[in-house]
């Protein structure tokens, strides 16, 4: 009796730790599930604020009349207003996910291709004769009129490394300061101000030569004339100028014009009888015509 009382007790201890391990083992996988949110849009466009990872939704309200206006325009005698309240009575259309960055976005296109598979899932009569015609259309509708912008509420960006924190870890003995290398610029930076830049290379600028400047006088001395002070010569051949030689001449051959023997210069009597003879007539026609204007 005594030995049975002990494996029924050793039993139900056993019984109630296995339950209480199946109890705490449930307990965590739904915490696991749960831990992806939905974040439901007011919306088909427009900005969503969520979580990195969270399920973006909407309500098949907030397509109610995207829904009715495709089905309308699709030209199968669909009855539009049954296919808009058989989707506003969708509680959620899956659109997408928030990226892990700051940002995203979920175009048009994804929206409608979703909308377009959740109106199909109502099995609406009101699609008209050509249900996949219909769906074409109110596909169309919704990528044309949708567009979301998500933002990530708990991004936290990536921390920058503090310019020159890392610095080389060299030796040496000639030129360097606690192992700084030799023609290397020391910056400031760092939790013990040590960074370092590599030493620059200027053998590549153009460099101009000093020159060496000489006295006037030396360069032209008091009895020599100075460059370009010497007569021109003309008529010169074969560069012998200034040697007097048979081949120097003239370069050209003038000659003055032979005269009548008559001074340079005179007026001859016949001119000057013409002139006094024209100066009379004229004086003539004034004076007739002045006359004629005052008569």
């Amino acid at each position: 009796m005594r030995k049975t009382t002990i494996w029924q007790t050793t039993r139900k201890a056993l019984t109630v730790t296995a339950l209480a391990t199946m109890v705490t083992g449930g307990a965590l996988l739904t915490a696991g599930t749960a831990s992806a949110a939905t974040t439901l849009a007011s919306a088909c466009s427009g900005t969503v604020n969520g979580g990195m990872g969270d399920t973006v939704a909407i309500t098949g309200t907030s397509v109610k009349e995207l829904v009715r206006a495709g089905a309308r325009e699709a030209g199968t005698l669909a009855l539009y207003d049954v296919a808009a309240n058989d989707i506003a009575k969708v509680n959620r259309i899956d659109l997408g996910t928030v990226p892990n960055a700051a940002g995203g976005s979920i175009d048009g296109k994804a929206i409608g291709t979703a909308v377009r598979q959740a109106v199909k899932d109502t099995k609406s009569w009101g699609l008209g004769l050509n249900p996949e015609k219909t769906l074409n259309s109110i596909e169309h509708k919704v990528a044309g009129s949708c567009g979301l912008t998500t933002v990530a509420t708990n991004y936290v960006a990536p921390a920058l490394p503090t310019p020159g924190t890392t610095a080389p870890q060299q030796g040496g003995t000639g030129g360097g300061t606690h192992g700084t290398p030799p023609n290397t610029n020391l910056l400031p930076g760092g939790s013990n101000g040590t960074g370092y830049a590599p030493p620059r290379d200027y053998g590549n600028l153009p460099v101009a030569q000093p020159g060496v400047a000489v006295a006037p006088g030396v360069r032209y001395p008091a009895n020599s004339p100075l460059p370009g002070e010497g007569a021109p010569q003309y008529g010169t051949t074969d560069g012998q100028a200034g040697q007097g030689g048979p081949d120097v001449r003239n370069a050209g051959n003038a000659e003055a014009l032979a005269t009548d023997g008559m001074p340079g210069g005179d007026v001859q009597l016949p001119m000057l009888l013409a002139v006094l003879v024209l100066a009379g007539v004229t004086a003539a026609l004034v004076r007739t015509w002045v006359l004629r204007r005052v008569s």
